[in-house]
Order: structure tokens, then C-alpha cells, then sequence
């Protein structure tokens, strides 16, 4: 997936964080944080660069997304931007 794809999906997120897929949302987040370190069950756990919260912790509720993992992966996303923007 290219990241005008990646960036439409979180555009939608933005405006719409209850009408996310689950798939999207996994999309997204393989996109900006790797591989889940764990994918047990419905619980998809992935890595941050940094300790602590935000955690992107992420569940699969019959095809879609809670929304508040939605704002959760958002808010990580801000993070990250930060993040890389602070280290050029």
C-alpha cells in the first residue's frame, strides 16, 4: 500500500474515528510502526519509538475499529510526527 493510500485512511480517521475498518486501521499502523509484536487473540500490540504512552494497542471489534483506538493511533501518529520533526 503507497502512502497516499495510508494518507487517505488517516484522513478518514480524522474526520470519522467510529466508521474505521479494523483492516485500515492495521494498515496504517504497519505502516508507521512495523510488524504487531503481538498478535494473539484479537489484540494487535505494536511498538513505539518512545516509553510509554501513547501505546498503540489495537482490537478487532467485528470488522471494525473502537473508536477511541482510533483517536489512540492519532494521537500516536501526532507523537511520531513530533517525534521526527525534533530530530532533523
Amino acid at each position: 500500500m503507497d502512502s497516499s493510500q495510508i494518507d487517505e485512511i488517516v484522513a478518514e480517521m480524522r474526520r470519522n474515528p467510529k466508521g474505521i475498518r479494523f483492516a485500515d486501521l492495521c494498515r496504517v499502523c504497519d505502516y508507521y510502526f512495523g510488524e504487531p509484536r503481538q498478535t494473539g487473540g484479537s489484540h494487535r500490540v505494536y511498538k513505539t519509538p518512545w516509553p510509554g504512552d501513547p501505546r498503540v494497542n489495537i482490537q478487532d471489534q467485528k470488522g471494525k475499529s473502537k473508536p477511541y483506538q482510533v483517536r489512540q493511533v492519532l494521537k500516536a501518529l501526532d507523537r511520531l510526527e513530533e517525534v521526527n520533526a525534533s530530530d532533523e
